[in-house]
Protein backbone atom coordinates (compact mmCIF):
# COMPACT_ATOMS: atom_id res chain seq x y z
CA UNK A 1 0.00 0.00 0.00
CA UNK A 2 1.58 3.25 -1.12
CA UNK A 3 0.56 6.51 0.51
CA UNK A 4 0.34 9.47 -1.83
CA UNK A 5 2.24 12.09 0.14
CA UNK A 6 1.94 14.59 -2.72
CA UNK A 7 -1.68 15.49 -2.11
CA UNK A 8 -3.10 19.01 -2.07
CA UNK A 9 -2.61 20.98 1.12
CA UNK A 10 -5.29 20.69 3.75
CA UNK A 11 -5.52 22.08 7.21
CA UNK A 12 -4.25 19.78 9.94
CA UNK A 13 -6.00 20.05 13.26
CA UNK A 14 -3.39 20.47 15.97
CA UNK A 15 -3.21 17.37 18.12
CA UNK A 16 -5.06 15.15 15.66
CA UNK A 17 -3.44 11.98 14.30
CA UNK A 18 -4.73 9.60 11.67
CA UNK A 19 -5.11 5.92 10.96
CA UNK A 20 -3.17 4.99 7.84
CA UNK A 21 -4.06 1.30 7.70
CA UNK A 22 -6.52 -1.06 9.37
CA UNK A 23 -5.25 -4.26 10.91
CA UNK A 24 -5.99 -6.67 13.73
CA UNK A 25 -2.75 -8.29 14.93
CA UNK A 26 -0.92 -5.29 16.37
CA UNK A 27 -0.92 -1.51 16.22
CA UNK A 28 2.13 0.38 14.99
CA UNK A 29 2.14 4.02 16.09
CA UNK A 30 4.57 6.31 14.29
CA UNK A 31 5.48 9.94 14.13
CA UNK A 32 7.32 11.62 11.28
CA UNK A 33 8.96 10.17 8.21
CA UNK A 34 9.64 6.75 9.76
CA UNK A 35 5.95 6.13 9.15
CA UNK A 36 7.03 5.36 5.59
CA UNK A 37 9.20 2.53 6.91
CA UNK A 38 6.29 1.22 8.97
CA UNK A 39 4.04 1.20 5.89
CA UNK A 40 6.72 -0.67 3.92
CA UNK A 41 7.15 -3.14 6.79
CA UNK A 42 3.35 -3.62 6.94
CA UNK A 43 3.32 -4.61 3.26
CA UNK A 44 5.85 -7.35 3.97
CA UNK A 45 4.04 -8.45 7.13
CA UNK A 46 0.80 -8.82 5.18
CA UNK A 47 2.60 -11.35 2.93
CA UNK A 48 3.36 -13.32 6.11
CA UNK A 49 -0.27 -13.21 7.27
CA UNK A 50 0.39 -10.60 9.96
CA UNK A 51 -2.00 -7.66 9.74
CA UNK A 52 -0.78 -4.53 11.55
CA UNK A 53 -2.80 -1.36 11.90
CA UNK A 54 -0.73 1.77 11.30
CA UNK A 55 -1.37 5.06 13.09
CA UNK A 56 0.41 8.34 12.35
CA UNK A 57 0.29 10.36 15.56
CA UNK A 58 1.52 13.60 13.87
CA UNK A 59 1.78 15.50 17.18
CA UNK A 60 3.19 14.68 20.60
CA UNK A 61 1.86 17.83 22.24
CA UNK A 62 -1.04 17.79 22.46
CA UNK A 63 -1.23 14.04 22.03
CA UNK A 64 -4.26 12.59 20.24
CA UNK A 65 -6.04 10.91 23.14
CA UNK A 66 -8.96 9.75 20.98
CA UNK A 67 -6.58 7.91 18.66
CA UNK A 68 -4.76 6.32 21.61
CA UNK A 69 -8.04 5.24 23.23
CA UNK A 70 -8.90 3.54 19.92
CA UNK A 71 -5.52 1.79 19.86
CA UNK A 72 -5.65 0.50 23.44
CA UNK A 73 -9.30 -0.56 23.26
CA UNK A 74 -8.52 -2.70 20.21
CA UNK A 75 -4.94 -3.95 20.60
CA UNK A 76 -2.95 -5.80 23.25
CA UNK A 77 0.25 -5.57 21.17
CA UNK A 78 1.53 -2.11 20.29
CA UNK A 79 4.76 -0.91 18.70
CA UNK A 80 5.93 2.69 18.56
CA UNK A 81 8.41 3.80 15.90
CA UNK A 82 10.12 7.17 16.04
CA UNK A 83 13.23 8.83 14.68
CA UNK A 84 14.01 10.26 18.07
CA UNK A 85 14.95 9.15 21.55
CA UNK A 86 12.78 6.50 23.11
CA UNK A 87 13.42 8.13 26.50
CA UNK A 88 10.94 10.99 26.77
CA UNK A 89 9.68 10.66 23.19
CA UNK A 90 6.71 9.09 21.44
CA UNK A 91 7.10 5.69 23.10
CA UNK A 92 7.26 7.22 26.57
CA UNK A 93 4.20 9.38 25.88
CA UNK A 94 2.23 6.36 24.66
CA UNK A 95 3.20 4.27 27.70
CA UNK A 96 2.31 7.15 30.06
CA UNK A 97 -1.08 7.50 28.37
CA UNK A 98 -1.66 3.75 28.70
CA UNK A 99 -0.80 3.77 32.42
CA UNK A 100 -2.82 6.90 33.21
CA UNK A 101 -5.90 5.49 31.50
CA UNK A 102 -5.81 2.00 33.00
CA UNK A 103 -4.98 0.11 29.82
CA UNK A 104 -2.79 -2.99 29.80
CA UNK A 105 -0.85 -3.87 26.65
CA UNK A 106 2.57 -5.04 25.56
CA UNK A 107 4.31 -1.96 24.10
CA UNK A 108 7.61 -2.21 22.22
CA UNK A 109 9.34 1.14 21.67
CA UNK A 110 11.61 1.52 18.63
CA UNK A 111 13.79 4.59 18.21
CA UNK A 112 17.11 6.00 19.26
CA UNK A 113 18.36 4.25 22.41
CA UNK A 114 19.85 6.08 25.37
CA UNK A 115 23.47 5.63 24.31
CA UNK A 116 26.04 7.15 21.97
CA UNK A 117 25.23 6.51 18.31
CA UNK A 118 27.99 6.29 15.68
CA UNK A 119 28.01 8.55 12.64
CA UNK A 120 26.68 7.17 9.37
CA UNK A 121 24.01 7.42 6.72
CA UNK A 122 20.40 7.60 7.84
CA UNK A 123 19.83 3.99 6.74
CA UNK A 124 22.94 2.85 8.67
CA UNK A 125 21.82 4.70 11.79
CA UNK A 126 18.28 3.31 11.61
CA UNK A 127 19.77 -0.18 11.31
CA UNK A 128 22.15 0.43 14.23
CA UNK A 129 19.23 1.60 16.36
CA UNK A 130 17.02 -1.31 15.18
CA UNK A 131 14.12 0.60 13.69
CA UNK A 132 14.70 0.11 9.98
CA UNK A 133 12.09 -1.73 7.86
CA UNK A 134 13.65 -5.17 8.46
CA UNK A 135 13.78 -4.53 12.21
CA UNK A 136 10.13 -3.47 12.31
CA UNK A 137 9.22 -6.70 10.49
CA UNK A 138 11.26 -8.96 12.78
CA UNK A 139 10.07 -7.33 15.99
CA UNK A 140 6.44 -7.39 14.82
CA UNK A 141 6.76 -11.12 14.11
CA UNK A 142 8.09 -11.69 17.64
CA UNK A 143 5.30 -9.61 19.20
CA UNK A 144 2.54 -11.43 17.36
Amino acid sequence: MKIDWHTPFKKLEIGEGRKIKDGNDLAIITIGHVGNDAVEAAEELEKRNIHPAIYDLRFLKPIDENLLHEVFKNFKNVMTVEDGTIIGGLGSAVVEFMAENGYNAHVKKLGIPDRFIQHGSIKELHKECHYYVDDIIEIAKKIV
